[in-house]
């Protein structure tokens, strides 16, 4: 079975903190997959909100996730503060790619916890289409 292999960029344009919460965590005493994907939200939720911009109003346009890929390498647990760094990349005509490198600190050293990339398209919600990658967005979040 082939695995997800998630190539990050080299430089992340933002960095933001996000302490597990009771609810993250799943029968095995870990964060579970959905919560990993709910720090992703909410990491790329306050990325967005640095640029002026919100998942409803991206430069005029609304961002949907059109898919989303993440590596799971460590477990994470009640307590820690994962450090989220998040860039933009791979712009298209109607979208781009969002890379998200987790990482906690344990004895001082980072240990690298998951990595994910998701697909974003912009969309016209009053119109009910796709739409294209404004400038300004294109500029703003461009590394």
């Amino acid at each position: 079975m082939s695995r997800i292999k998630i190539s990050l960029p080299e430089t992340f344009s933002f960095t933001t903190n996000i302490p597990v919460r009771i609810t993250d965590i799943n029968y095995g005493n870990h964060v579970g997959n959905d919560a990993v994907l709910s720090l992703i939200h909410e990491a790329r939720m306050r990325f967005l909100t640095q640029y002026g911009f919100s998942e409803m109003d991206c430069g005029g346009v609304g961002v949907i996730m059109a898919d989303a890929g993440i590596e799971f390498k460590k477990e994470i647990f009640y307590g820690d503060v994962v450090e989220i760094k998040v860039t933009a990349a791979d712009f298209t005509p109607v979208g781009f790619d969002l890379y998200y490198l987790l990482q906690k600190t344990n004895s001082n050293n980072k240990i690298t916890v998951a990595v994910a990339k998701t697909g974003m398209v912009c969309y016209n919600y009053e119109l009910k289409k796709v739409a294209s990658v404004p400038a300004i967005v294109k500029e703003k979040l461009s590394v």
